[in-house]
């Protein structure tokens, strides 16, 4: 169980070794020591519902009641294999992950689909649901191909298409799911938006209108672009020509209309959860730089209905070939017709709301409004009593128990449930002795730093963890690879015994930032000493 460290006595100091303010020590604890763990610090992915909160990439989960983090253990391409959660879908005990993992295409890493999680208990049983995907091709076919066997051949309002064959998981991972009782949605980059009515047992490929088109209708003919390697122009669905096939936001609303976001604009269908895929419906919504009520891109990244009204809100990412369009926010409450606009030049990746305000996770921090958007206010830091987030880092996901507010970032997990006045952080714990659940073979150490290598530019601080088993002064000393003292650090008083982090930025007593190399410290609290060793990176 997690320690609860509003009941505990905490510790903050902060001593300022000259007038440069860039020059600091700051040592925060005590800290928890828990076995059980999140995975990592970089929280991409929150969904929340009732008393828990579910995060990626470790298919984590916080239980706010007892205070326990949740391992999956039985999930095993999560827990011990290459896998990572790249999305989530959570209503009470219901749980839809998609999944995904790093593959190699060309020599370079690319993101790769490999299947979903589902459980309907908590996270105690998971049942693994595999990623589509269409049979290869004869050996004769080649990119100057054209129809079957090599294509497939789809039906849409009774006339015949050709669609490429999407043979491999590479470039289609689940950058979002959700459901609705039986119905599994998944959207996808090469993929599209797949579709399962049977709670994973079968799927199938919703066609999506091209991004020359506003709308898809099966009493229409419709025409998609494709090339030949040969230079042929041909009608066929295929996303490696036409942004509007390429998948990224998803939601299914309270009125069950689905909403999928892409590449070219958003798509909104008022029967795609239970259609036939031949007869499903589109209006496609667009960026138009004559519009000043419309999108303010095309690249529809994150899509949330705002609780209690009819507002679906929607991060848009530049896209425009011609730069005419902006990162920022915005809303509709008219199904798309018209759009509220903000935070105008910030590129927003997720949006949640709690309490009646909104809050908007972006590359540039966190911002809150208490008015719907006509104001916004930036949180420069998250800070709790016993550690923070790095004011560098970047804020990637949002959501809301029914108890507070959650922010996944790039340095840890944090939570308020005062609109952020206060702030819980939870971070990867690695105990000094016995390792967590992940590591459980972990040496038993009387310091380590983290991250290690430490590079100032890249991470600004790493921390320096240690136990005292005794309240009092403690020092750490830093050391150059030549032994000669770089910096000192002085705690004035550890008030009980626990164990601790503090942090060095990578510089000297004087400010500069230390060259590249291996860098020793040296740690004396009252009850011992602790040394180690840091490779600091530029």
């Amino acid at each position: 169980m997690m320690k609860n460290f509003y009941s505990l006595s905490v510790f903050f100091v902060l001593t300022a070794l000259n007038l440069t303010p860039a020059i600091f020590a700051q040592t925060f604890g005590p800290v928890d020591d828990r076995f059980s763990s999140i995975q990592q610090n970089s929280i991409s992915t929150l969904e929340a519902s009732g008393n828990s909160v579910w995060m990626g990439p470790g298919m984590n989960a916080y239980f706010e009641q007892s205070g326990d983090i949740f391992v999956p253990q039985n999930a095993d391409s999560i827990f011990s294999g290459r896998g990572r959660v790249f999305s989530l879908s959570v209503d009470g005990n219901r749980i839809f992950a998609g999944t995904g993992f790093t593959s190699t295409a060309g020599g370079e890493p690319v993101n790769a689909a490999q299947g979903y999680y589902q459980s309907f208990n908590n996270g105690q049983h998971w049942d693994f649901i595999p990623f589509l995907l269409d049979h290869r091709p004869p050996a004769e076919c080649d990119g100057s191909s054209v129809g079957p066997p090599c294509d497939v051949e789809f039906q849409y309002g009774g006339e015949t298409y050709l669609r490429t064959r999407i043979t491999v998981p590479e470039q289609s991972p689940p950058f979002e799911v959700d459901f609705y009782e039986q119905t599994l949605m998944a959207v996808h980059w090469a993929s599209g938006l797949l579709r399962s009515t049977d709670n994973g047992q079968t799927w199938e490929r919703i066609i999506l209108p091209p991004s020359f088109e506003d709308e898809l209708d099966p009493s229409n003919s419709y025409q998609w672009f494709s090339r030949t390697s040969n230079g042929e122009t041909v009608n066929r669905y295929d996303p490696r020509f036409d942004n509007n096939l390429l998948g990224f936001g998803l939601l299914i609303d309270s009125n069950q209309t689905v909403w999928v976001g892409t590449a070219g604009g958003v798509n909104i269908s008022y029967n795609a959860l239970f259609a036939p895929v031949d007869q499903i419906t589109w209006k496609r919504i667009s960026f138009d730089p004559e519009n000043n009520r419309g999108l303010l891109a095309n690249w529809i990244v994150t899509i949330r209905e705002q609780p209690g009204t009819n507002r679906i809100w929607m991060t848009n990412w530049r896209a425009d070939p011609d730069n005419r369009d902006a990162f920022g926010l915005v809303f509709t409450e008219d199904g798309g017709e018209t759009f509220s606009r903000f935070l105008e030049g910030i590129r927003v990746n997720d949006v949640g709301f709690f309490n009646g305000s909104v809050f908007a996770a972006a590359d540039q921090g966190l911002f809150i409004s208490h008015n719907d958007g006509t104001n916004w206010q930036r949180i420069d830091q998250i800070r709790s009593p016993n550690t923070f987030i790095r004011n560098d880092t970047r804020y990637f996901a949002v959501s809301s128990t029914d108890q507070s507010l959650w922010v996944g970032t790039g340095d840890g997990l944090a939570s308020t449930n005062d609109g952020g006045n206060t702030w819980r952080i939870i971070r990867v714990d690695v105990p000094l002795r016995g390792g967590n659940i992940y590591q459980p073979d972990a040496p038993d150490v009387d310091a380590y730093a983290y991250p290690n290598p430490f590079s100032p530019n890249l991470h600004s601080v790493v921390r320096i963890k240690f136990e005292s088993k005794q309240a009092g002064r403690a020092t750490v000393r830093i050391f150059d690879f030549g032994m000669n003292s770089v910096r000192t650090l002085t705690i004035d008083s550890i008030p009980i015994a626990g164990s601790y982090e503090t942090l060095w930025d990578g510089r000297d007593e004087t400010g500069r930032i230390l060259s590249a190399g291996t860098y020793f410290y040296s740690i004396e609290t009252p009850s011992g000493r602790a040394n180690g060793k840091i490779l600091l990176i530029e």
